[in-house]
């Protein structure tokens, strides 16, 4: 990953011409090393599964990522878009676009349990921490649906701006906050009164969100403007409009919040962004469209996946070095790293599968059949019977 030249005031950036050499060798290394490692281990007294949401075929499919074997496929209806697994109990919730639900899957039975009704095209699922409460933006209706997830009923229904594509709780709890596509705005929802406590004006078409770990600033992706915009969570106003590259798509902060990456889908490059001065320190060559960034939870890899080269590259976050480029199918659209940080995987909406990638080895160690259009992973491990599940990996 080659590093750009920043741009100086009133100049336009303009990208390097070719990568390096000593990047190309080491993407050959990358490729060359995608031979069979051994599968992944099993979690500790228990198994790690993925869920993945298959949208065009309505249903979704349950891999056990140790066995690297696909269990079971389950019928939900409803062109599943995004799902998520609960904090604290073996369920996923998977939201149903087209049947304007949400679906609750039991983790172990692998059955629907139960469907809940929400708004109108509901894009985006978050649970606070203790998994009471789920809340589900609805972009069709304007609207957040509160779930208790006890009863498995919506307790409230706030308005927002129009088109809410993305809702984040704050990690202090105090706040959710939600991009709303269609106004330009962020809503400051505040979690004890489930109203809105002030509307932020942003960038055009804001959709991706981040949240620093003291919960003092959002940072906030509009695709549409090629830009990032920094919003004061405190003070409830906007810092600052970031410029970027172009569709900047997907966000990931280094577990510290010193860093955001940015991974810009038309311009093909990855931007470093100082969480504290709100500015971009520095600008990376990526493969073509990288479309889905994540950290390891040690802050020391940058993953970033790319839907027009169908690749997974790995990036020394120190050194800003690639250590590896994995093949995977064609088009990820999603990603997803297992809690013990051994696995990542990556669902291909281009070839129907599901990459499954070793990353001590950083190399493919299989590719897994899925249903059509696959759109979104969640990761639950799963205890031996009798034992609570272990807590599922924070979403990117």
């Amino acid at each position: 990953m080659t590093r750009l030249p920043q741009q100086p005031p009133g100049e336009k950036n303009v990208l390097a011409g070719a990568l390096s050499w000593p990047l190309l060798l080491w993407l050959g290394l990358g490729l060359s090393a995608c031979g069979s490692p051994s599968p992944p281990a099993p979690a500790p007294g228990g198994t790690i599964y993925a869920f993945v949401a298959n949208s065009r075929s309505g249903s979704v499919t349950v891999v056990d990522v140790g066995a690297l074997r696909v269990v079971e496929t389950v019928p939900v209806g409803g062109n599943p878009t995004y799902l998520r697994a609960h904090p604290q109990r073996a369920e996923v919730y998977v939201l149903l676009a087209d049947a304007i639900s949400v679906a609750v899957l039991d983790a172990r039975s692998r059955r629907v349990v139960a469907r809940i009704a929400v708004g109108a095209q509901p894009s985006f699922l978050e649970f606070d921490a203790d998994g009471q409460r789920a809340y589900v933006a609805n972009s069709g209706s304007h609207t957040v649906s509160v779930i208790d997830c006890a009863t498995r009923r919506v307790d409230a229904t706030v308005r927002v701006g129009r088109n809410p594509v993305v809702a984040r709780i704050s990690p202090d709890g105090r706040l959710l906050v939600v991009s709303n596509q269609g106004d330009s705005t962020v809503s400051l929802l505040g979690t004890d009164s489930l109203e809105v406590l002030a509307t932020v004006p942003v960038a055009s078409q804001p959709e991706a969100l981040a949240i620093l770990p003291d919960s003092s600033k959002a940072f906030v992706a509009a695709a549409a403007a090629g830009q990032v915009s920094a919003v004061d969570l405190r003070r409830r106003q906007l810092l600052a409009n970031i410029p970027v590259g172009r569709s900047p798509v997907a966000l990931a902060l280094k577990p510290d919040g010193g860093e955001l990456f940015v991974a810009n889908r038309d311009s093909h490059t990855v931007s470093i962004i100082n969480t504290w001065s709100n500015e971009v320190t520095e600008t990376l060559l990526a493969a073509r469209q990288p479309v889905q960034v994540l950290t390891s939870s040690d802050g020391t890899l940058l993953y970033v996946a790319h839907a027009g080269s169908d690749l997974v590259f790995v990036v020394d976050i120190a050194t800003r070095r690639v250590l590896g480029s994995v093949p995977v199918g064609r088009q990820p659209t999603a990603a997803r790293l297992t809690p013990d940080g051994n696995t990542l995987l990556v669902a291909n909406d281009g070839s129907n599968d599901l990459a499954v990638v070793d990353t001590s080895a950083r190399a493919l160690s299989d590719l897994l059949p899925l249903q059509l259009e696959p759109r979104a992973i969640a990761v639950l491990a799963l205890a031996s019977s009798g034992e609570p599940p272990a807590r599922p990996q924070r979403s990117p």
